[in-house]
């Protein structure tokens, strides 16, 4: 999981310190879909919801991250 978190810290470091929920993908492999949600600040002072997906394999390495706002 600490290998997931700092993948994603790093390239959305308004992440840092969001806990992420943790789900097992259906089907028996060893992959797990974590979610990030968090708050990016704007240059206009207003904030913008942010959510990170990341499927990631049992000994922590990314397979796919994706964000939306």
């Amino acid at each position: 999981m600490e290998k997931v978190t700092r993948a994603v810290v790093r390239q959305f470091p308004e992440l840092d310190g969001v806990r992420p929920a943790v789900k097992a993908e259906k089907g028996g492999s060893e992959r797990y879909q974590i979610i990030f949600k968090g708050a990016a600040k704007l240059p206009e002072g207003k904030t913008m919801k942010r959510i990170v997906r990341v499927v990631a394999n049992a000994e922590g390495d990314v397979i796919r991250m994706s964000t939306s706002r």
